[in-house]
């Protein structure tokens, strides 16, 4: 097991981990030293005990906090998958139904009448504008 020497609260400790655990237990190291730091510039010095009971409640504290954020989180996400299964699984909504106006032949025949006479009436200006120019 490797041994490795940590620092909190200005004093070194040697400690045991796992192989390959070095890491994770300098940042959790760091993490208790950070409190202890705070505790020491609070109220000063103290006994190492009294410095690493106060430091490690700190940080239960603080813990203890993200894991009820952490349920809060769940519990939203949970509702969230909970609307998106429901949406998913509702029936398709019903297509909804448009109605066309039909136009009466007449009306039809009524237009391309007076469509020819526009024309006509167009092409007769255009001669007079040409016989006045």
């Amino acid at each position: 097991m490797p041994e490795v020497t940590i620092q909190i609260g200005g004093r070194a400790f040697e400690v045991s981990c796992q192989a390959g655990e070095e890491t994770y237990l300098h940042t959790a190291a760091k993490m208790l030293d950070d409190e202890a730091q705070v505790l020491s510039d609070q109220i000063g010095r103290m006994p190492e005990s009294r410095m690493l009971l106060m430091a490690g409640l700190l940080l239960a504290d603080k813990t203890a906090s993200v894991e009820d954020r952490i349920r809060d989180v769940e519990a939203k996400l949970a509702e969230a998958e909970e609307e998106l299964a429901r949406l998913r699984n509702a029936p398709a909504a019903e297509p909804e139904r448009v109605e066309v106006a039909v136009i009466p032949p007449s009306l039809t025949d009524a237009l391309t009448e007076m469509a020819a006479r526009a024309e006509a009436l167009a092409q007769d200006v255009e001669a007079k504008a040409g016989l006045a120019s």
